[in-house]
């Protein structure tokens, strides 16, 4: 049976200039690259600068992602931007990358906030439009500046945290309705907010009326954490009707590679089909995975017909997961 399918035609990243390793921590609070990368698995991050913003990091991946996929930024029907940091409380950044790239006059743009799941669930929304038929071609970005809402003297946040932005662009195409179709396979979104208070910003427009700083109860959400990617990726590994030994990748969340590392060994994936970019990236929260999925398109790894399981957990508690054939 024939079907419309979201296949990814072009993919972009990139990361600000500025780079922060460890040692440079050392020199803010009181750690150590040893303390850091054995606990994280983090070396560096990369940092905007003060007038650099979400929107700046996003044009970058957008146009790479633009490119990438041979086409012209007036063949796109929309853009989701997922991030937690927005250029302005309103309007949408996306509207405003949406203006910078040429996009036409009439094309859809929106922001989604689900923290570090953004980017899981707006490829599940841009995924939805394609094949309902309401959109033929959609820019899926996600970027974050991570750094203007860290506490740069909390060493337990600090140092987890970095900047950087991610992107694919997806176009409509004809599938025969099985795991061998080219696109993506299946979505499947959760969220479970009686977990609101372990993963929060602490302040907001209607309560503080400042952004507030990244908050987190960090064994809360390490425990969380396991169990929600792994579940995320197995229902959609069910809905694409396939099992771990069919799979070529996993690219999850890279939030720690201690959780990486528990989520390959839960679904009983070898170590070297796990995609790790948590080392030079930090967590970038929705960004990391479209960063390491792009990166590693870039220098061939993960290579056309290769099929690959997303799964993000975050703030809100928030986690999903995807089933993609590239």
């Amino acid at each position: 049976m024939t079907c419309i399918r979201s296949e990814i035609i072009g993919h972009g990243h990139y990361l600000p200039a500025k780079e922060l390793t460890n040692d440079d921590l050392a020199k803010i609070v009181d750690t150590n690259d040893e303390w850091i990368s054995t606990r994280t698995g983090i070396k560096s991050r990369h940092v905007a600068e003060k007038d650099e913003y979400t929107s700046d990091l996003a044009l970058k991946a957008a146009e790479m992602a633009i490119k990438t996929a041979g086409i012209k930024a007036e063949e796109i029907d929309a853009i989701v931007l997922a991030t937690v940091t927005p250029d302005n409380t309103t309007p949408a950044t996306s509207a405003k990358i949406a203006g910078k790239l040429g996009m036409r006059v009439g094309a859809a743009a929106m922001d989604i906030s689900a923290a570090c799941s953004g980017f899981v669930y707006a490829l599940t929304m841009a995924d939805n439009m394609i094949r309902l038929g309401q959109m033929k071609t959609v820019l899926v970005v996600s970027a974050e500046t991570l750094s203007k809402i860290t506490d740069w003297t909390d060493r337990n946040t600090c140092v987890l945290f970095g900047d950087g932005a991610g992107a694919v662009v997806l176009r409509a195409k004809e599938g025969n309705g099985t795991s061998e179709d080219t696109g993506i396979l299946a979505t499947k979104i959760y969220a479970d907010g009686t977990q609101y208070e372990n993963l929060l910003c602490n302040g907001g427009v209607s309560t503080t009326q400042t952004s507030g700083y990244i908050w987190m109860n960090g064994k809360e959400v390490f425990k969380y954490a396991i169990n929600s990617l792994s579940e995320a990726a197995e229902e959609v590994m069910k809905m694409g009707q396939v099992e771990a030994k069919d799979i070529d990748w996993l690219v999850p969340h890279q939030a720690n590679v201690r959780i990486i590392s528990g989520v390959g060994q839960k679904l009983g994936l070898p170590e070297e089909k796990v995609i790790v970019t948590i080392d030079h990236q930090a967590n970038t929260s929705a960004a990391t995975i479209p960063l390491a999925l792009s990166e590693k398109m870039t220098d061939g790894t993960i290579k056309k017909g290769d099929l690959v399981v997303l799964n993000a957990m975050g703030a809100g508690f928030t986690w999903g997961g995807a089933l993609v054939r590239i």
